[in-house]
């Protein structure tokens, strides 16, 4: 059974940063698109990045502020978050495709995490 985890979340003070790790499970993804999104309250899902052997793509609004990589021995894909606004403030999600192409449409992805909850207090 594929399982995604994602651990890193909670509060932070504007401009603060943080780190969201994705840990995953039951399948390799060493070949897989993994990404990230985030829902808002009242708001869609949105994407917010992707990586794949192509290499990463981002949000534009998101660009030179977050970071995606990714481990595969360890079958993971973090995100690092600097500069942060409460604006971000949302649930952030891992997803993984069973294919390697990389896509900003979460319907895209096969497999998601619960998600962790970042709160940006100004």
């Amino acid at each position: 059974q594929v399982r995604l985890v994602e651990s890193g979340g909670g509060l932070v003070q504007a401009g603060g940063s943080l780190r969201l790790s994705c840990a995953a499970s039951g399948r390799a993804f060493s070949r897989s698109a993994m990404a990230w999104f985030r829902q808002a309250p009242g708001k869609e899902r949105e994407f917010v990045s992707s990586i794949s052997w192509r290499g990463t793509v981002y949000a534009d609004s998101l660009k030179g502020r977050f970071t995606i990589s990714r481990d595969n021995a360890k079958n993971a894909v973090y995100l690092q978050m600097n500069s942060l606004k409460p604006e971000d403030t949302a649930v952030y999600y891992c997803a993984a495709d069973e294919s390697p192409i990389t896509s900003t449409l979460h319907r895209a992805y096969d497999y998601w995490g619960q998600g962790t909850q970042v709160t940006v207090s100004s």
